[in-house]
């Protein structure tokens, strides 16, 4: 029988390294494996031709994620870390299929704010297979 893993949401933002502490408090407590996971993408882009910055991308997603973990939980953390290309919200539903529960920070946009650019934590919340805990950002304790 597998266990299902905490599935948290990492961007380097301060929102989401509160996230990760929350997901690791909660998955120590109840010994389950934590999984973090950050998604990386160019995004569209139209007319000239662009360089091929994926390897940059990566790279930078890769450090963002591997810094997080150990700056939040230390040297010794046992965190599985998933680098995805793709948009937020779809790559953290994706990871959270099988997952107990899915952890995401806010930025503390304001309620307008978040209504014109569209929020990764109201896309999960709405789509989610598993429970979602929504952390605010720090400054809104």
């Amino acid at each position: 029988m597998s266990i299902a893993p905490v599935v948290v949401g990492v961007d380097g933002s301060e929102a989401s390294r509160a996230a990760l502490k929350w997901a690791a408090d909660y998955a120590r407590k109840y010994d389950l494996p934590l999984e973090a996971v950050i998604a990386w993408d160019f995004g569209p882009y139209y007319g000239y031709p662009v360089p091929d910055f994926d390897q940059e991308l990566r790279s930078w997603a890769t450090d963002s994620i591997a810094d997080a973990v150990r700056e939040v939980l230390g040297e010794d953390a046992e965190v599985t870390q998933h680098v995805v290309r793709g948009q937020s919200a779809p790559a953290l539903l994706e990871a959270a299929k099988s997952a107990s529960l899915l952890v995401v920070g806010t930025r503390g946009r304001g309620a307008f704010a978040g209504m014109l650019l569209g929020s990764v934590s109201q896309h999960v919340v709405s789509h989610a297979s598993c429970p979602v805990v929504v952390i605010p950002h720090p400054e809104d304790d």
